[in-house]
């Protein structure tokens, strides 16, 4: 490893206080790294000390990115070092933290970034797209999840879903959620949905809050292609929202298309510590808040 591309979270370390103890870690292992900030920062001043580089100049030859913040910066990240083949270590300055592999007290493993092996997983992401008369209109690819919900005024919506070419379920109520198995420990479970091993190769699909006595969660596989339609919903309005970033209104008549992405999420590894580990330590620590 020649080249680290560290990005700060300005709203998490203020100071940048981790994010300085990092570069000092890289430099004592002879790792070559970079500052660049993952999205604008308004009305923070930024900490002297660094010289920052645009996203696009700081990639070039990088071998890594390391998140600052939690599992929110990761996501946001998620996109760009997926279609950049960059894999990212997140270091956790946040709350929960699934996907986050340290936390600010683990910062001694940075000297593992030297070994020839580094421990990675794949994670699987989804391809989300809408199409309005026949044109493509929208286009993301999700770790986590992509939600189709209600707006502000509570009403039900209804939203009818086909799996190759058929009609598989309609589901009324406060919307849907397709998540990857990464993002089955994020709003998919806090809507009733499965916990899933997160390299494992599915698309969930959870209802929220359904209208119905039963409203299971559904565990497909990785070949399934979802198209989506609002039906009967009026002046009702639907959004679509990619890992939590910004809506985009979906109107009457718009088709959208899930479907397993060609691209995928590196993670790099440094603790010796399962994902079911990690998932009873921060589970317990989701109980005592």
């Amino acid at each position: 490893m020649k080249k680290v591309v560290l990005c700060p979270n300005v709203y998490r370390d203020r100071q940048f206080t981790i994010t300085k103890e990092v570069g000092r870690s890289l430099d004592a292992i002879g790792i070559e790294y970079a500052v660049s900030l993952p999205f604008t920062a308004e009305n923070v001043t930024l900490p002297k000390g660094f010289h920052y580089e645009p996203m696009k100049a700081a990639l070039k030859g990088a071998d890594l990115m390391i998140a600052f913040g939690g599992d929110g910066s990761i996501l946001h990240l998620a996109k760009t070092a997926a279609i950049h083949h960059i894999p990212i270590l997140g270091i956790n300055l946040g709350n929960l933290g699934y996907i986050a592999e340290l936390e600010n007290t683990d910062l001694e493993l940075l000297k593992k970034l030297k070994d020839q092996q580094l421990q990675k997983e794949q994670r699987m992401m989804l391809d989300v797209r809408v199409y309005r008369n026949n044109k493509q209109v929208y286009s993301n690819i999700v770790l986590n999840d992509a939600v189709l919900t209600k707006g502000a005024v509570a009403r039900v919506i209804k939203l009818q879903l086909y799996m190759s070419g058929k009609e598989f379920i309609r589901v009324g109520g406060d919307g849907i959620i397709f998540a990857t198995p990464t993002g089955s420990t994020a709003y998919s479970l806090s809507a009733g949905g499965p916990i899933v091993d997160p390299v494992a190769q599915n698309i969930l699909i959870t209802p929220i809050c359904a209208h119905s006595l039963v409203s299971p969660s559904y565990v497909l596989g990785p070949e399934q292609v979802i198209e989506v339609q609002s039906v009967n919903n009026g002046n009702k309005t639907v959004y679509l929202s990619a890992d939590g970033g910004k809506a985009f209104l979906v109107k009457e008549g718009d088709r959208i298309v899930v479907r397993r992405s060609k691209y995928t999420t590196e993670l790099i590894k440094l603790k010796d510590r399962s994902f079911y580990e990690t998932l009873r330590i921060k589970m317990a620590d989701r109980e005592m808040r």
